[in-house]
Parts: structure tokens; C-alpha cells; sequence
């Protein structure tokens, strides 16, 4: 007989941010730990600016798969350009938002090289 997985339970409004706990989770650490123990050059995945939009892209089209990419075209691109294809695409609710960002990414980018 198997045994039932423990329900976790999140506070939603703590009394300090740095303090969001999930109760049943033993192996969670607090934000605040985390950041102290962070060192920039053993933990240099995301150093840059750029790097950190890309995985922000990347979470909001939900599109792990290409994080990459989206880094390449944070950094390359300018971000207006970028954050107006973001918004189309996640408003518009489609199925493949990775692909439907980089239509309207192309098609902002043709409309900015035209005198």
C-alpha cells in the first residue's frame, strides 16, 4: 500500500519576505540564506544583465528548452523591441508562445529597419 504524498502548504503573506517557507519541505532554505552564500565567481551561470531577461523571457513564454537563444537575443536586441513581442505574445494565450514571440520579434525588427 502506498502512502499518500504530503500536502505542502505555502504562506502566502509572511510577516518578512526573505522568510517564505514551504511547510513540509525540510530541505528549503530561506532567500536570505541563499544570498549570503551566493559567491559570483564559483556561481557565475547568470552574471550578466542580458543573461538574467533571457531566463525572464524564457519563464514567461515558458520555453526552457530554447533559454539560449533568448539570452542571444537579449543580448543583441533592443529591449523595447524585445518587451513588445513579450507582451503580444503572452497576451495573446496562444499554445506555442516561443514561436509566435519570434514572429512578432521579426516582424517589429522589419518595421524598425525601414526609413
Amino acid at each position: 500500500m502506498k502512502k499518500a504524498p504530503k500536502k505542502l502548504r505555502i504562506d502566502l503573506i509572511p510577516s518578512d519576505p526573505s522568510e517564505v517557507i514551504v511547510s513540509g519541505i525540510e530541505s528549503m532554505k530561506k532567500i536570505s540564506q541563499i544570498l549570503k552564500s551566493f559567491d559570483p565567481q564559483k556561481d557565475r551561470y547568470i552574471s550578466r544583465e542580458f543573461q538574467s531577461f533571457g531566463i525572464y523571457l524564457t519563464d514567461k513564454l515558458e520555453d526552457y528548452e530554447h533559454r539560449g537563444l533568448y539570452m542571444k537575443l537579449a543580448k543583441e536586441n533592443h529591449r523595447s523591441i524585445l518587451e513588445k513581442a513579450l507582451s503580444f505574445a503572452v497576451d495573446s494565450g496562444a499554445r506555442n508562445k516561443g514561436a509566435l514571440f519570434m514572429w512578432k520579434l521579426k516582424q517589429l525588427k522589419g518595421n524598425n529597419e525601414k526609413p
